[in-house]
């Protein structure tokens, strides 16, 4: 079958999540002709319609808005020695689909890192002596100062329409805000969401122990909402379907209610769905790409040139896509040499559930993003040099939903039949949890590469994963478990239940922790341990941008959608002001 040319366009952009729908929208704004790929199919307004979202089976347990392993799979494997294998079913993580990809199906927590954060790799130089950190570990800086990134936080957090108490603004610190955030040069947009009973139980004990609790910050929205673009945003009514599910609402921000509807309506933009890129198309100088291949709906083979190639899907298939075209050199862990593929992270996450026979926590009306967190914890907060182990965690409880086939049940309760409903009758309703979400470092042997031996329904290889926990990690695991226990211990529950990993623990695959995977592409000032600039931009191809996870050199404690949106409006303005008036690498090595 002949390949079918496209007609050219300024920019094609190979996935239309988070990342691709900002990418988009800025560079349509700046009058270039944008056509978006999508691998998926289309997630438009049927998918929002109540009561579709409102089921837990579909959403929550048969992964309808996620990709298939079928699709997508990748090998796992602890350690180079081992021969890994093709994920069959997800559990620690799952990856979207579709327009919206992983943006559809998130819980909405939209938290920025510290500035400590965004420059570790200085922090650690400057707090721990040499010796305290495992040899293997590989701790970078991002490539920008916080004053560079705060505006573009502050962009995309008005494009989602936050909510949230402000902590610091302009170095002010604000009472019921969180004291260890970096300065913020604007308010947050609305009003935190309203605490549930767990939230104010949890803020109570934290506050009594001396820590500095403060609303999660929401990107559900606790007023009503019109963004920059001109999308309004309705008003959450906390009925509970956020993380795994579609809005029903239009209250949590995600590409469809924050972006597409003033995208879709611009001449200059376009998008194909059911369109599976699999190369980057190279000119012979392999300095320049001009253009993707791509299979359609149909299963023709496509090529789409284009003056500039985005690539903007989940962290890993923008790992492979890099690998599958030769776009900068494949990592070797043995070596070093190489940047494509280094700097994996994942992360772990914990806690407790309490029971409460006389409590009822009226788990049904809820948000995703509710809760109240702490962030005494996290690097630079806390005396990590003298515990020997490098990160932190946020620690908090959260009421993210009250779907019954998740509820947490008493230890000795029976996972089917009789016993789970009388379970599930007698206890709904009466526990809570206190939850960590763990910073996860990077390291010399843990990568993302091409699998030798496994191949996808494309005769392409599949990305291998190699990744363990290491010690340092474990080690934070459980300093964390004493903390979340005094928290415990002061709100007296009748019962209790832990989960944290104990030394020596293997990383779990079947076991949900979050999608919060980052690296592989990461972004630096060095080409000679980064795939890409501050800018986004490939070092090796200077008109491939890469925006998503990948571009993270470790994993920090807050969630990482703000932070992706915000490197991707960075890299978007750079763009439509530097690079379309003198095309070339906008950083030099």
């Amino acid at each position: 079958m002949a390949q079918i040319t496209k007609k050219e366009v300024d920019v094609v952009v190979c996935g239309l999540g988070w990342a691709g729908s900002l990418m988009s929208i800025e560079l349509a704004l700046a009058g270039l002709e944008v056509r978006a790929l999508e691998r998926g199919g289309d997630r438009d307004y049927d998918e929002f319609a109540y009561p579709k979202p409102a089921d837990e089976y579909a959403y929550a347990v048969r992964n309808k808005v996620f990709a298939t392993p079928a699709e997508v799979a990748v090998t796992v494997r602890y350690n180079m020695s081992q021969t890994a294998l093709p994920t069959r079913k997800w559990g620690a993580f799952a990856p979207g689909t579709g327009v919206g990809g992983s943006g559809l199906h998130w819980t909405g927590v939209l938290i920025r890192p510290t500035p400590t954060d965004i420059k570790l790799k200085t922090y650690v130089d400057q707090a721990y002596k040499p010796g305290i950190l495992q040899d293997d570990m590989r701790v970078m800086d991002f490539p920008f100062t916080w004053d560079e990134i705060e505006p573009h936080y502050t962009k995309f957090e008005k494009i989602c329409g936050q909510s949230g108490n402000t902590g610091n603004l302009r170095g002010q610190i604000l009472e019921g805000g969180d004291p260890f955030e970096g300065p913020r040069s604007e308010p947050y947009n609305m009003p935190a969401l309203e605490d549930t009973l767990n939230n104010v139980m949890f803020k109570e004990a934290a506050k009594k122990l001396g820590y500095h609790p403060f609303p999660n910050p929401s990107a559900a929205a606790s007023r009503s909402w019109t963004n920059p673009y001109g999308n309004q945003i309705a008003p959450c009514n906390y009925c509970g379907y956020c993380s795994k599910y579609p809005c029903l609402n239009y209250s949590k921000a995600s590409p469809q209610t924050a972006v597409m509807d003033a995208l879709k309506r611009m001449p200059n933009f376009s998008y194909e769905v059911n369109a599976e890129v699999v190369k980057v198309v190279l000119n012979d100088d392999k300095k320049t790409a001009k253009g993707v291949i791509y299979f359609d709906k149909d299963g023709n083979e496509c090529f789409q040139p284009a003056k500039i190639v985005v690539l903007s899907s989940f962290q890993m298939y923008n790992v492979r896509l890099m690998l599958l075209s030769g776009i900068g050199k494949p990592y070797n862990p043995i070596t070093e040499e190489g940047v494509v593929g280094r700097n994996y992270a994942f992360l772990s996450n914990g806690g407790a559930t309490l029971f409460f026979k006389d409590k009822n926590f009226n788990p049904f009306a809820t948000s995703g993003p509710t809760g109240q967190m702490f962030n005494d914890i996290s690097p630079g907060n806390f005396d990590g040099p003298a515990l020997g182990f490098l990160g932190g965690a946020k620690i908090h409880s959260s009421q993210a939903t009250g779907t019954p086939i998740s509820t947490a049940l008493p230890k000795g309760t029976p996972g089917w039949g009789t016993g789970w409903k009388e379970g599930l009758e007698e206890w709904y309703g009466h526990s809570m949890k206190i939850s960590i979400t763990t910073t996860c470092q990077s390291y010399r042997d843990i990568y993302l590469d091409l699998d030798p031996n496994y191949k996808d329904h494309r005769g392409l290889p599949m990305l291998r994963m190699t990744f363990n926990w290491k010690e340092n990690e474990l080690k934070l695991q459980q300093y964390l478990k004493g903390i979340v226990g005094n928290i415990a211990k002061e709100l007296n529950p009748d019962s209790m239940s832990m989960s944290f990993l104990p030394m020596g623990a293997d990383f779990d695959l079947t076991k949900y922790v979050s999608t919060h995977n980052v690296g592989g592409a990461v972004m630096g000032d060095n080409p000679q341990t980064s795939a890409l600039n501050k800018y986004l931009q490939s070092w090796d191809v200077h008109n491939v941008f890469v925006p998503g996870g990948n571009a993270f050199p470790q994993n920090f404690q807050a969630n990482p959608t703000d932070t992706i949106g915000a490197i991707t409006l960075m890299a978007a303005q750079a763009i439509k002001e530097q690079y379309l008036k003198n095309p070339g690498p906008l950083v030099q090595a």
